[in-house]
């Protein structure tokens, strides 16, 4: 009612509201009447910002890996594509031609992804549905891999196992081997394998007057080595990472140097992790597998993948082979361990992708497969026309997807910048895959052909 509103003669900051709380919050059977507040006795109130989230923020006990703090900046891709977002922040018009990422472009055969989809489309059927598969693989795809892939060399089903592709097995070998281990890389090489080295704790520090980890060899590869380390000069190392054709030179090693390499292996106690993701893009007549070299069950694993061959960059698929002949130092086989890693920390490749891998290996599919890569072969062979008919030194691309540039004096990642600023192309800079990829940049042939053409033509306008 009117009569009964409630007057407070003296103003009272907002933040003081809770001091009335005391008072009816109806006005049934309740008196006309006034309230006075003292006039000279104020509340003072201090507003007062909360505190920072940063300031307040909840901390464990538990102490951060320190082998993760060794770490330098970001994954090498990873901070690429964040420098393409920001350039096509700052263009937001322009076309932007990725030629840096190794990933594929092209659709997948469709005799291959009819196999995926008759098999996801039974998993909804009483008859076709299938929960957990082997944590090693299909029994008929493992088979297949050894009869298409290593058929004479000496492998069998039972040496081959299934994964969710090469790069994830990269780490589950190291968890394997553990972290009192040495390896070797070829420099430049696939950042993968010195960052799962950091992480496993196998290396010190990293040293920046060399740019290189403490406790890793550092295996030089350069045109004036064609590209194969000088043996004679590598310390002795436990595992030898070893990647032909390169990733990323492009440079596939030629029959002599692997068996120089499996000797090495063999004088020193080593194991060779030799990976032929681009095998099939062998053009000559270098090995495509390891296990072509005689002696090499003894020494080596191989890592591969359907990534670059079928178009299975998101589908996921690969796989290992780890002979039964490869021992530890005690006798113990390798294979046992490995066996043990993949059961513990894998349930197995989906079985979607294993049926796209059992149609990659069908007559059909191989033939799509080839047909894919050569694809990517044509595109290859315009990089290395471009860069060849503007004077540069121009490596790879005969056995692989990817053309090796140098660009003499300079730093690899001005150049980067360089091109993607003035011709709105990303490549990958040379020095991303150690101080021996300095002053060079990798360009990946995997691209629509029209991109293609006209990242060459970009290319060429700006270093004419």
């Amino acid at each position: 009612m009117a009569s009964s509103a409630l007057q407070i003669s003296t103003a009272i900051s907002s933040s003081s509201s809770a001091f009335l709380g005391h008072l009816p919050t109806t006005t049934n059977n309740v008196r006309s009447s006034k309230v006075f507040l003292p006039a000279r006795k104020h509340v003072a109130c201090k507003c007062v910002s909360a505190p920072s989230a940063e300031q307040t923020a909840y901390k464990t006990k538990v102490t951060r890996n320190a082998n993760m703090a060794k770490l330098q900046a970001g994954y090498l891709f990873p901070e690429i594509a964040r420098r393409r977002s920001a350039h096509m922040s700052k263009y937001p018009d322009a076309k932007v031609i990725s030629l840096g990422i190794g990933d594929t472009t092209e659709p997948i055969p469709d005799v291959i992804t009819s196999a995926m989809a008759m098999r996801a489309h039974s998993l909804s059927t009483f008859e076709g549905y299938s929960g957990y598969g082997a944590e090693q693989g299909d029994k008929k795809l493992r088979a297949m891999l050894a009869s298409t892939y290593y058929n004479d060399l000496g492998i069998e089903e039972s040496d081959i196992f299934v994964s969710d592709g090469a790069k994830c097995d990269i780490s589950r070998l190291q968890l394997l081997f553990g972290s009192d281990v040495k390896i070797a890389v070829q420099d430049p090489s696939y950042p993968a394998y010195v960052d799962s080295s950091v992480i496993m704790g196998q290396t010190g520090l990293f040293q920046k007057d060399i740019e290189k980890y403490w406790n890793i060899e550092y295996m030089r590869c350069v045109p004036e080595n064609d590209f194969f380390p000088d043996l004679s000069t590598i310390s002795q190392a436990d595992v030898i990472f070893f990647c032909s054709p390169n990733n990323p030179t492009g440079s596939a090693a030629t029959r002599e140097q692997l068996t120089q390499l499996v000797q090495f292996a063999k004088d020193n106690g080593s194991i060779i992790v030799y990976d032929s993701a681009y095998a099939m893009y062998i053009s000559d007549d270098s090995p495509k597998s390891i296990f072509e070299i005689p002696g090499a069950k003894e020494v080596a694993i191989e890592i591969s993948s359907f990534s670059k061959y079928a178009g299975f960059t998101g589908v996921r698929l690969g796989w290992t082979v780890v002979p039964n002949e490869l021992l530890f130092s005690d006798g113990f086989p390798v294979a046992k361990d490995f066996n043990r890693i993949v059961c513990t920390c894998f349930n197995g490749a989906s079985n979607i992708a294993q049926a796209g891998g059992l149609a990659c290996l069908s007559p059909e599919g191989l033939k799509a497969m080839g047909e894919t890569v050569d694809f990517y072969k044509e595109n290859t062979k315009i990089i290395v026309d471009t860069f060849n008919s503007l004077g540069f030194n121009v490596y790879g691309g005969k056995n692989a997807p990817y053309v090796w540039v140098q660009f003499p004096g300079r730093s690899s990642w001005d150049v980067f910048a360089e091109i993607l600023e003035k011709a709105h192309v990303v490549t990958t800079p040379g020095s991303g895959f150690g101080p021996g990829g300095e002053s060079f940049v990798r360009v990946s042939a995997f691209g629509h052909r029209e991109n293609i053409f006209e990242a060459a033509r970009r290319i060429k306008q700006l270093y004419k």
